[in-house]
Parts: C-alpha cells; sequence; structure tokens
C-alpha cells in the first residue's frame, strides 16, 4: 500500500511534524504487522525520528544545522544557490523506515516523525509505502 501525503512549509528552514497524519492513514489500512517506509521525494528536505515534547529541540536542530552548513559560502558553486540545504538534506537523510505492530507504529514514548525543510517556502510530497508481514 502506498499513499503521497502533502507538507506545505511556510519558513525557509522548518520542521514539521507528520506524526498523526501518517499513524491515521496506517490505522485506516487495517495493517497489523509490517514495515512503513517515509520517503521526502526532494532533494533540499528530509525525514527525520526525533523528540516531539519539546518544541525547543526543533529549533535547536535547524539552529545547529545552520551552523554547520551556513546559506550562504563563499565557497559554493551551486548556481542556484542552495547548497547548504542539499547538504542539510544529506546529513538528515530522506527517508525513514518505521516498524508497525499490533496496527500502531512502534514509536518511542517522546519521537514523532518529521518532515524537514530546507529551502522552503514550498508545497512538498511524501511518500508512505507500507509493507505487510
Amino acid at each position: 500500500m502506498e499513499k503521497i501525503i502533502s507538507v506545505k512549509t511556510n519558513n525557509h528552514a522548518e520542521i514539521v511534524d507528520i506524526t498523526s497524519e501518517i499513524e491515521h492513514w496506517v490505522h485506516e489500512t487495517g495493517i497489523q504487522d509490517g514495515i512503513l517506509v517515509v520517503s521526502s521525494l526532494h532533494t533540499t528536505a528530509g525525514v527525520t525520528v526525533n523528540e516531539n515534547a519539546d518544541p525547543d529541540v526543533k529549533t535547536d536542530i535547524l539552529m545547529r544545522l545552520e551552523e554547520i552548513f551556513p546559506w550562504k559560502h563563499p565557497k559554493d558553486r551551486h548556481m542556484e544557490g542552495n547548497t547548504a540545504a542539499h547538504l542539510k538534506a544529506v546529513t538528515v537523510g530522506h527517508q525513514q523506515s518505521l516498524i508497525i505492530s499490533a496496527g500502531k507504529l512502534l514509536l518511542g514514548t517522546w519521537q514523532g516523525i518529521y518532515f524537514c525543510e530546507f529551502d522552503g517556502p514550498r508545497n512538498r510530497r511524501c511518500h508512505l509505502k507500507l509493507l505487510e508481514g
């Protein structure tokens, strides 16, 4: 089973919690056990699993990535001027694999699934693929 979800970002760099939308879809499928792959379909955005209790975690992640990969660097050659976004996406990664057990995503108490925008604002897509078994 597959689904594409839309993610609208409003800022240049932003981390969007997509957990509830994914959990809802997993529940709708009725699949009890399997693997869910969540994949960003973009070269300047990523997907991660991280803490969803304290919103400062998202702020800190974006701040530290910006420190490591500043938007403007004198040696960047990519003509679009978004080399930093590509580097951040490579660092975060474009997909996550998650276990489904007893009909639910197997996430830790404080974990959530996040779409990470590094070159927004944009309308983005996330591909979900459910493998039963």
